[in-house]
């Protein structure tokens, strides 16, 4: 099973005080089973933009870049991305739109999400979610 971590676990590593019990369920995987979307590396790398640390860079450097396999929005990604938001709006829930890319990519390659934000991924269709703070 592959489990593609959310930008919410995925950060974790590069925190002062990172949540003990998502970093031992991480470290619990083995490395060929977390994979991150092109979305999560992104947050990531501008949140480091914003903060301009040194130190997290250096961090992130060392421990997260190249790590993972990083997915990519495709085109299967795309036309999922496309049914999941329209969904979305027939039921009047409105997710911003890297949350939707996020589960849009876990859905397109039948993975597991691992989030610390349950509430921004409960309510769409088809996605396979698993809650780290739990």
């Amino acid at each position: 099973m592959k489990y593609l971590l959310d930008t919410s676990v995925y950060s974790q590593a590069l925190r002062r005080q990172p949540l003990q019990s998502v970093m031992d369920r991480w470290t619990s995987l083995s490395e060929q089973d977390i994979c991150i979307s092109v979305i999560c590396e992104m947050e990531v790398l501008q949140g480091l933009e914003k903060k301009g640390s040194e130190r997290l860079w250096a961090l992130y450097y060392n421990v997260l870049r190249n790590r993972y396999p990083v997915y990519n929005v495709d085109l299967a990604v795309a036309e999922t991305y496309a049914s999941l938001s329209i969904i979305m709006q027939n039921k009047g829930l409105i997710r911003p739109s890297f949350d939707l890319l996020i589960a849009a990519t876990t859905i397109t390659h039948n993975m597991t999400l691992v989030t610390c934000n349950f509430k921004d991924f409960k309510d769409i269709d088809g996605l396979d979610l698993e809650d780290w703070l739990v």
